[in-house]
């Protein structure tokens, strides 16, 4: 393929993307939550079927937080000031479903079951907690539901991402397998990029500039 060809079919997918961006950007957003909250049920309920089969003790701990995530989509209050970049709820909705896809399998290292234990309840109360700080505000994909500043929020921006990633670990000790390992690795990929989506919208936001400037980190304090 000649230099100039490569040239435009970049041009030509960049304009197909932008189009696709301008088509979805015309959706109603209320339409698109209902869609979501849809697809996060079916996702749960898919998830509560596999927990029920499985041999693994500790697999009702995965449903805690993904129950919680369901619970909070379906009574979120609905905002128009979201993002309706095509890629921004592609994103979201990777990072959401991910976890709603894990597998549980055996519990192949019982020595280490107490740690991973001790990972899935600690990072319940830490995402429950921030939660409770968002109430209705919560939501998936990328949007300014208001600025929270206060409780867990004063030690990283996002603790309820920071909150996911400890119950992810203690999941991946409790029920190790390389399918779990990919979900878990696509989910996070979309995880990070959906938190820069969420930034660059709330950045729009003189509130959250300032906040950003007195809470330094995003996820793990004195990580990132």
């Amino acid at each position: 393929m000649s230099t100039s060809r490569a040239v435009q079919v970049q041009d030509g997918q960049a304009h197909d993307d932008g189009a696709l961006d301008r088509l979805f950007a015309r959706a109603n957003p209320r339409v698109l939550d209902r869609i979501e909250q849809v697809l996060i049920a079916v996702l749960w309920v898919g998830l509560l079927y596999r927990v029920a089969g499985s041999l693994n003790g500790y697999a009702p701990l995965v449903l805690i937080s993904e129950t919680a995530v369901m619970i909070f989509v379906l009574i979120r209050r609905p905002t128009t000031n979201i993002s309706l970049r095509l890629g921004d709820w592609l994103l979201a909705i990777a990072a959401t479903a991910a976890p709603l896809m894990i597998q549980p399998g055996l519990d192949m290292f019982p020595a280490i079951a107490p740690l991973g234990v001790a990972l899935v309840l600690f990072g319940n109360v830490v995402q429950g907690l921030a939660k409770l700080s968002l109430r209705r505000s919560f939501g998936i994909a990328p949007a300014n539901r208001g600025i929270k500043a206060d409780g867990l929020y004063r030690f990283v921006r996002h603790p309820m991402y920071a909150g996911y990633l400890a119950v992810h670990i203690g999941v991946m000790i409790l029920m190790p397998s390389p399918i779990n390992l990919v979900i878990y690795a696509i989910g996070w990929w979309a995880q990070i990029l959906r938190l820069q989506a969420e930034e660059a919208l709330l950045s729009q936001d003189p509130a959250y500039v300032a906040f950003k400037q007195k809470t330094r980190y995003r996820l793990v304090p004195g990580v990132f």
